[in-house]
Parts: C-alpha cells; structure tokens; sequence
C-alpha cells in the first residue's frame, strides 16, 4: 500500500538516486559503524546505509513506517525505536569502548533547529552527523560574523562543532516537492570546545539576537554593562552579528 506523506510530521521523502548516492559518498558507511538515522521514512538511504553496514538504528515517529520497517528489514540489522526523536535519548544506543556514534538523517524542516539543541547534548559521544535541512537553516548554521544569515543558530552550534555546507538539493528530489531548496550539512564535534557554560552562552546569545538592528550594548543592558563587553573583547557599538562566537563565549564565562 503507498504510503501518503504526512503534514504534520514534515514528511517529504528524498526519491533522487543520484542525490542519494552523493549523500552515502559523503556519509562513507563502515561496516563497523554504529549509526543512527533519524527518519528513515520509506527507507530509501535506509537501503543504500545497510549495503554498507552490518546494523543500524533508525528512529521514527510515524507508526506506519514503523511496521512497514520491521516488516521489510532483519530485525539483526535494522534496530527500529518508534518514537519521537526530540524525545529520543540517542546516548542509549550501545556503542562499543574507543568508538563513537555516527548520525545521519533527513530532518523534519519543523523541528531542525530544537533537534540539533537536543543532539548537542551528546556532542562528545558523536563522531558525526550528516543531515539534510533546509537550505537556509544549513546557510545560518556555517554562517560567518558580519553575514546576516550568523545569529543564535550559528553561535551555538559553532561552538560545539565545525560545520560544512556539502552541496544543495533541489525540490524536484523529493515526494512531495517541498518549497525550498535543502543542502547537506556535515557536522563533527569539536575536541575541545571553549569552556562554557551551555545554559549561560545560550541566555547571552539570546538576549544578544533579540534584537538584531540595535548594537550589543543596547541588546544586553540589563546583563552587562558597557565594561563587560570591553573586558570581553567586544566593541559596545558593533552589532550582534559582528560578534564573532569566541568573544560571546567570553561574555557568558562573566
């Protein structure tokens, strides 16, 4: 039976084989990879992952695809958690010692960004993660300071990965065309990220983007005073965006 995308889950299924493959090129699957795919869907790089590997989890959250996975996979090989992936806890997959988890998927457009918040939590157990979004949201995410594209979104995840626009895919690769282009992000957890309190980097960055057309100095009063910013190294009258993501660390860290 076909399976009708649903609205409310952002289902939008890649059906391009050569962007399919451009994307397991880039992902370059080991047998011995412990990998994640969120959102397999109709399982079209579920398919290609599995030529690769010898198992893989997949998350989903429509009970559909869940039974239509189990029923056409070896439950040895294709590990199914039904359920929500911003529910998910991703640190509950067994990984053996001296080996990290690989993560790979095509997000859902309406819950990107809270997902790649969820997935930094485990930044350090991650050695990968591959993704296909919106192509905006991969623009803001690898944005350089002084682009309008660098906001909160770029601040937080450059501080805890390095981040890399692969290519661009067009709408007519997937079915139901959506309305926007989409690119493939590589993303791999720094080693060594700037000392920081998360909670705190993230209530400074937010204040900080509240409100982008006025300077920093008039965006985070009330937090910090004008010596603050100097002692941080940031000019009071640069704007948010100017502010590269190591001196907004340095702000939190007061």
């Amino acid at each position: 039976m076909k399976h009708i995308p649903r609205k409310r889950f952002g289902q939008n299924f890649l059906t391009d084989q050569g962007v399919l493959h451009d994307i397991i090129r880039a992902i370059d699957p080991r047998p011995e990879d412990v990998m994640v795919e969120i959102g397999p869907g109709l399982a079209a790089m579920t398919r290609l992952l599995l030529d690769s590997l010898d198992q893989l989890h997949v998350v989903e959250l429509d009970r559909d695809l869940v039974e239509r996975l189990k029923k056409n996979f070896d439950p040895q090989r294709l590990i199914v958690h039904a359920g929500d992936a911003l529910q998910f806890d991703f640190a509950s997959i067994p990984v053996p010692e001296g080996r990290k988890l690989r993560v790979v998927g095509n997000l859902p457009y309406n819950i990107s960004s809270p997902l790649l918040f969820h997935l930094a939590e485990i930044a350090p157990q991650v050695h990968d993660q591959h993704f296909m979004l919106q192509k905006e949201v991969v623009e803001r995410m690898v944005a350089e300071p002084g682009s309008k594209a660098y906001g909160r979104l770029s601040v937080m995840l450059q501080w805890r990965y390095h981040m890399e626009l692969l290519f661009v895919v067009p709408p007519s690769a997937f079915d139901p065309p959506p309305r926007v282009d989409s690119a493939i992000v590589r993303m791999i957890p720094l080693p060594q990220p700037l000392a920081c309190d998360a909670a705190r980097l993230e209530a400074v960055v937010t204040k900080a983007f509240s409100q982008r057309r006025k300077v920093i100095r008039n965006c985070v009063a009330g937090m910090f005073t004008e010596d603050d910013l100097v002692r941080a190294g940031i000019d009071p009258q640069a704007r948010p965006e100017a502010v590269p993501m190591e001196q907004f660390v340095a702000l939190a860290n007061l």
